[in-house]
């Protein structure tokens, strides 16, 4: 996979195999994005997301290009969650990532959720390459609002593409885009009396170990069967679906009344990356 100039309004982060660890070897910040590299107990690579001013104001932009050389191991997270302002004059907080994955990189994307405050405006896009012999763990969390609050789809507009390429053939496709005014959030056709959703994408080769552990992982995560699934839902705390979409991709969908009803979600994620194939540690361990 051949390297791309970052262009200059870009951030960019680049990990790279230096005697036998991954190491941060490339880092930019561009306001508002703010980098975080703390050191991690093994040998795979840490990284946290943040921002100035505690998360994204109207008509704020981040680009973010993301580079995993072959044989790395990266965690990708935030630092808290990601808060969305009031938009100003139907101004758009945005966010663009750009992540490529060489042969035999792993990627663990798990940030924090995005909280879209009072009458915001939010898009997200991310597009990431994947070379063969590469796997990526990616997490996608939205909150309804300031639920300590009461503060419930009370945002204008939220919008959020995924594309997900393995060996240059498209493989993941997921778009979605809400609008509480047009749309009736607490119909059960769309999150009922939930207020927080929880996507997770697993993609790499089947075959791969990898894969594999981090698929049982996900697997086990479904605590009631289809089989078992009772008529009536009300009474659940989460519900949490998980199902193959094609040879080697593997997606989760959660849906919680609150952030603790997912965090478990998180902590057993958290538990299979500490195994040496890995991540070799709990990513959330000293975070929590």
């Amino acid at each position: 996979m051949s390297s791309v100039p970052v262009p200059a309004d870009w951030s960019e982060i680049a990990v790279s195999q230096v005697r036998g660890k991954s190491v941060l070897t490339a880092c930019r910040n561009v306001q508002p994005l703010k980098i975080l590299n703390p050191r991690a107990p093994a040998s795979s690579c840490h990284v946290v997301l943040s921002s100035y001013g505690g998360g994204m104001v109207a008509g704020d932009v981040i680009r973010l290009q993301l580079t995993a050389h072959a044989d790395t191991r990266l965690f990708l997270g935030t630092q808290a969650n990601t808060k969305i302002f009031r938009s100003v004059d139907g101004q758009v907080a945005e966010q663009v990532i750009e992540g490529a994955l060489e042969h035999n990189a792993l990627v663990a994307v798990l940030p924090d959720p995005v909280v879209l405050q009072e009458h915001s405006r939010y898009r997200q896009r991310q597009h990431w390459h994947l070379a063969s012999g590469a796997v990526l763990l990616l997490a996608d969390w939205l909150h309804s609002g300031r639920m300590d609050n009461g503060e419930q789809f009370a945002f204008t507009s939220f919008e959020t593409e995924l594309r997900i390429t393995v060996a240059g053939r498209l493989t993941v496709l997921d778009r979605f885009a809400f609008r509480p005014e047009e749309h009736i959030a607490t119909s059960p056709a769309n999150f009922d009396r939930y207020q927080t959703t929880l996507s997770v994408y697993l993609v790499g080769h089947p075959h791969d170990d990898r894969f594999a552990l981090l698929a049982r992982t996900l697997q086990e995560l479904q605590t009631i069967s289809r089989e078992a699934l009772p008529e009536d839902l009300s009474g659940q705390e989460f519900v949490v679906a998980v199902a193959p979409a094609k040879p080697g991709v593997l997606v989760l969908r959660a849906l919680g009344t609150s952030r603790q009803a997912l965090q478990p979600i998180y902590e057993q994620l958290g538990q299979a990356l500490k195994q040496d194939e890995l991540l070799a540690h709990h990513p959330g361990q000293r975070k929590y």
